[in-house]
């Protein structure tokens, strides 16, 4: 009865936002990634009998990598719901589709050996159509952020009904098991993050100016502008500084935004896309994929997604093993298992951003601390694929 009631839910909401969805779909962003999962366009459905990862954003389609590299290429099945997701996880493997909304799963989900689920992606119908098929179910990374824990236990009831599909559960922390289970979880085994097991690498070596780099770091709307501001001050009493911007969005937007800013404070600026020399005052990196290269040759790092609620913060791990100098806002709950597992952070208010620059002789180098092992998943998929 109650999977009746959730289907004709899920199906008046699908209805409801089909004008939505499709006024949506012509934006840039949105164009392939709507059409695909919400009208099943250039969706086809994946092959069977395999090992499905699903993950959500670029950073978590990143972190999978490691252990979809341990079994065969060939059994390997990968959804996810970004853009950037899709585009990260077509890398791998041609066996890449978006994840379909759940009314639409019924026609599109074929039968697998195993479902791993990174992190939080709870999709009700997804969960229960996999087990119908006979999958075994794996979370894996699984967090839950102060604020979600609310939302969530509000649910609890619903939560129960999902959880009970679940096989096994890797989670981040004590704190994230310990939730878990009081929303009907089983199984849990903590054994860190998987974002720390094996992080990015560096893809070119870049020449280091010799000047003091300051980069601001997958920053969000709001954000540039205060670092902009900020490094202005921080350059007339520190002249050799650069400031490289990278945006996490909007790249165009960025681009006017800081050469007007440039242009106002006789300040040179460059767009890398253009220009990869780094020898201007201000320098917007308006490509995807270089910020790890970036963070190479970096003095002191700016987190973005921490200095304006509702983001939650960025994985600041992967400037920490260049042992840059990083400040960070205080919005980063989506972030804390991996902040604790660094040393050296600098958390501040943002009004305070222009005085912690100044006094960055003073700040830590960073480095991380602790890592993860993925060996106990490896292990548990292998035994479910084989069963």
């Amino acid at each position: 009865m109650f999977n009746i009631i959730y289907t004709i839910v899920i199906l008046i909401v699908y209805i409801i936002s089909i004008a939505f969805i499709i006024i949506f779909s012509f934006k840039d962003k949105y164009k392939q990634s709507l059409p695909s999962r919400f009208f099943l366009r250039n969706n086809p459905k994946l092959k069977p009998n395999g090992i499905w990862f699903h993950s959500c954003s670029l950073g978590e389609a990143k972190a999978i990598k490691p252990l979809i590299d341990k079994f065969n290429i060939d059994d390997i099945r990968l959804t996810t719901t970004t853009n950037t997701g899709f585009g990260e996880i077509s890398k791998y493997s041609s066996q890449s589709r978006y994840l379909p909304f759940e009314i639409l799963l019924p026609f599109w989900i074929k039968p697998q050996k195993t479902l791993v689920i990174m992190e939080a992606e709870y999709w009700y119908m997804l969960f229960l159509l996999s087990k119908l098929y006979g999958a075994k179910i794996v979370l894996i990374n699984a967090r839950m952020s102060d604020n979600s824990y609310k939302n969530y236990l509000r649910f609890r009831w619903f939560y129960r009904k999902i959880f009970a599909f679940v096989d096994k559960i890797y989670a981040q922390s004590d704190i994230d098991r310990d939730r878990l289970e009081t929303l009907g979880a089983t199984n849990i085994e903590v054994i860190g993050n998987i974002k720390l097991y094996k992080l990015p690498q560096t893809t070119r070596e870049l020449d280091k100016p010799n000047s003091l780099i300051v980069t601001g770091a997958s920053t969000h709307s709001g954000e540039d502008i205060l670092i902009l501001e900020a490094f202005k001050k921080f350059k007339e009493k520190n002249t050799n500084a650069k400031l490289i911007l990278v945006p996490r969005h909007n790249f165009d937007k960025i681009v006017d935004l800081a050469n007007n800013f440039a242009n106002i404070n006789q300040l040179s600026f460059s767009q890398y896309s253009q220009d990869k020399s780094l020898n201007s005052d201000i320098i917007v990196v308006d490509m995807l994929g270089e910020l790890i290269n970036i963070y190479s040759i970096s003095d002191i790092v700016i987190i973005g997604g921490s200095f304006i609620d509702g983001i939650g913060g960025h994985n600041v791990a992967e400037a920490s093993q260049f042992g840059c100098k990083i400040i960070s806002g205080k919005y980063y709950f989506n972030q804390k298992d991996i902040y604790r597992s660094v040393s050296g952070i600098k958390i501040i208010d943002k009004s305070m951003l222009y005085q912690t620059l100044l006094d960055y002789q003073n700040l830590s180098s960073t480095k991380v601390l602790v890592k993860c092992d993925i060996e106990p998943i490896l292990s548990t998929i292998d035994d479910y694929i084989h069963r």
